[in-house]
C-alpha cells in the first residue's frame, strides 16, 4: 500500500556497487536498491570501471527504490550523493561519452608520472597546499595519464571539449541533463569541497583550484568542475527519470559522508570505515592540521555559508577486499560471512600474518614499492589460520593509523565509531578493541555513508533542523571493550610490524 511518508534519498556510489536508499526522519532505512558493477583489470596494478555502467546502475537503483517503497517521487524531498573518491572520469561534453574507462582510486599505473611530478622535492612537494602526497591515489595523475595516453585527448581537453569529474560530478552532470542539458540550461558540472580536496589540484585554504598546480601537472583548468560546499544547492534532477524535479542538496566523498552519518561534528571525533579499504578520519575543527606521521589532511565537510571543517585521514588500500581475495582468488572461504566461523575455530593466528600490500602500502607508511606477503608459515598452519590472519590484518592496519593520528593530534581516541560491511563480524570487532585498547562502537544504522549523504541533503532543505538533531538520531547498537592483556597485545603488534617490514621494496 502506498504511503505519504516523506523521505530523503541517498545515492551511494561505491567501489563495487551503486545503491539508492530512502531514509525516514528517524534516520531509518525505508527501502534499498543495489547493483554491482564490473571490476576491470586490464594489466597488473590497473583497476577500471565503466562509467556508463555506473550511470545506468544509478538510474536503475533510483527507479527500483521508489517502486520498492511503493511511494511517489513527490514524497522524496531531496537527494544526497556520496561516492568512491579519487576515481577519475574524463568525458566529451557534447556527446556525454567517456574517452576512457574510469580509473579507480586503487589503480597504480601512474607511479612513473608521480615520480616525474615530484622530482627532487619528493612526494611531499605539494603537501602544504593540498594536504596530500604525490602518489597514485589522488585524481590528478590519473587525469594526466588519460590526457597523455588516449589519442587526441590532450588536444580536446585544451580546446575545452572534455570535462573531468570524480564520480559525484559524473553522476550530477548526468542527473541534471547530461549532454542535452535540461530545458534551456546546460547540465551542472560541479563537485563539492570534500571530493575536490582529493584531487591534488585544490588549495585547502582557499577551497579553489590552484592554477600553479594545474600547470605543473599539465591539466587544463577548463576541464575542472565548479567547487561548492557539501551541504547546499546542486540544482534538481531533470524532468525525465524516476525523481523528476527533486533537488540535489548534498554531496560528500564516501569517507566524509560516513563522518557525517556518524555525527562526528566536533573536534576530536573519530570513525573508521571497514569497506573495500579502511578509512579512519579524525575531526580537527575549522583549521587544517598537517600530519607528521603519514596522515592526509582533507576537508571533512562544509555547510553553505559556514567555514569548512577539516579532518586528518588515514587511508588503507585493502580491508574488505582482502576477504574477497580469500574467497575469489584463493577460494579458501565459500562466502564472506563464513570467515568468522572459520577464524573462531582456531585459538589464534598460528603465527601467520598476511600483509595485503597488493598495490603498495598507504597510510601511514606510504610504500608504493611494497607488495603483499604471507609470513610465519609452518606445517601447523591451515586455512582457518589464514581466515583469522585476514581479519587480524584489518585490525592491525587500523591500529597503525590510530597510533599515527594520536601522535599528530595529541588527542587520545577513547571511543572508535565504526561502520561498513565488516562491522557485523563480531570476532573482528572484539579483536579491534583488544589491539587498540579502546572501546569500539557500532551504530544501529551501519549504512553510515549513505546516511551521511541523506543527512547533508535533509539538513539543507530543513528536513532535519540542525546538527544536534542528527546527533540525537545517532543511536548505538553495540560496544566492544578491550579484554586482551598488554603483554599479548604488544607481542602480536610487534610481530605484525616485523611482517610488514618484509614487504618493503619488493617492486623494483
Amino acid at each position: 500500500m502506498a504511503t505519504d511518508t516523506q523521505y530523503i534519498a541517498a545515492i551511494d556510489q561505491g567501489t563495487t556497487s551503486t545503491r539508492c536508499i530512502l531514509f525516514t526522519h528517524e534516520g531509518e532505512l525505508a527501502a534499498v536498491s543495489q547493483f554491482e558493477h564490473e571490476q576491470i583489470f586490464p594489466q597488473k596494478g590497473w583497476v577500471e570501471h565503466d562509467p556508463m555502467e555506473i550511470w545506468e546502475n544509478t538510474r536503475r537503483a533510483v527507479g527500483e527504490v521508489i517502486a520498492t517503497a511503493d511511494t511517489s517521487p513527490s514524497n522524496v524531498l531531496a537527494v544526497g550523493i556520496t561516492n568512491q573518491r579519487e576515481t577519475t572520469v574524463v568525458w566529451d561534453k557534447s556527446t556525454g561519452e567517456p574517452v576512457y574507462n574510469a580509473i579507480v582510486w586503487q589503480d597504480t599505473r601512474t607511479m612513473a608520472i608521480c615520480d616525474e611530478i615530484a622530482g627532487e622535492d619528493g612526494p611531499e612537494k605539494f603537501r602544504d597546499k593540498t594536504g596530500l602526497f604525490i602518489n597514485s591515489y589522488p585524481s590528478a595523475p590519473k587525469i594526466k595519464w588519460i590526457l597523455d595516453n588516449v589519442e587526441g585527448a590532450r588536444e580536446r581537453g585544451e580546446a575545452g571539449d572534455l570535462l573531468f569529474g570524480t564520480i559525484d560530478t559524473w553522476l550530477l552532470w548526468n542527473l541534471t541533463g547530461g549532454a542535452e542539458g535540461d530545458g534551456n540550461e546546460p547540465a551542472l558540472h560541479c563537485t563539492d569541497v570534500t571530493n575536490a580536496s582529493r584531487t591534488l589540484l585544490m588549495d585547502l585554504k582557499t577551497l579553489q583550484w590552484d592554477e600553479d598546480l594545474c600547470e605543473q601537472m599539465g591539466i587544463p583548468m577548463q576541464m575542472l568542475p565548479e567547487i561548492r560546499p557539501s551541504v547546499g544547492d546542486f540544482r534538481q534532477i531533470r524532468a525525465r527519470g524516476s525523481l523528476p524535479g527533486v533537488p540535489i542538496r548534498g554531496i560528500l566523498g564516501d569517507q566524509q559522508a560516513a563522518m557525517f552519518g556518524q555525527a562526528c561534528f566536533k573536534n576530536g571525533d573519530a570513525k573508521n570505515t571497514y569497506g573495500t579499504g579502511l578509512f579512519m578520519l579524525l575531526n580537527t575543527g575549522t583549521k587544517p592540521k598537517w600530519s607528521e606521521h603519514g596522515m592526509l589532511t582533507t576537508v571533512c565537510y562544509q555547510i553553505e555559508g559556514q567555514k569548512p571543517v577539516y579532518a586528518l585521514e588515514g587511508s588503507v588500500a585493502v580491508g574488505g577486499s582482502l576477504v574477497q581475495w580469500l574467497r575469489d582468488n584463493l577460494q579458501i572461504i565459500p562466502n564472506a560471512p563464513a570467515i568468522e566461523d572459520m577464524a573462531r575455530s582456531v585459538e589464534d593466528n598460528g603465527g601467520v600474518y598476511i600483509v595485503p600490500a597488493f598495490s603498495g602500502l598507504f597510510a601511514p607508511r606510504w610504500k608504493p614499492d611494497a607488495r603483499g606477503a604471507i609470513v610465519g608459515l609452518t606445517r601447523f598452519a591451515n586455512r582457518n589460520h589464514f581466515a583469522r590472519a585476514v581479519l587480524e590484518a584489518t585490525a592491525f592496519q587500523t591500529r597503525e593509523v590510530a597510533d599515527a593520528m594520536v601522535a599528530d593530534s595529541g588527542v587520545e581516541i577513547t571511543r572508535l565509531k565504526v561502520d561498513g560491511g565488516m562491522v557485523h563480524n563480531e570476532l573482528l570487532m572484539q579483536f579491534q578493541a583488544d589491539i587498540l585498547d579502546t572501546d569500539v562502537v557500532r551504530p544501529q544504522v551501519t549504512e553510515t555513508t549513505a546516511l551521511g549523504a541523506a543527512y547533508a541533503a535533509g539538513l539543507s532543505v530543513g528536513f532535519w533542523e540542525n546538527l544536534e538533531v542528527l546527533k540525537h538520531n545517532n543511536a548505538e547498537d553495540k560496544v566492544w571493550h578491550p579484554k586482551m592483556d598488554a603483554e599479548r597485545r604488544d607481542a602480536l603488534y610487534h610481530d605484525w610490524n616485523r611482517a610488514v617490514e618484509r614487504t618493503y621494496a619488493w617492486e623494483e
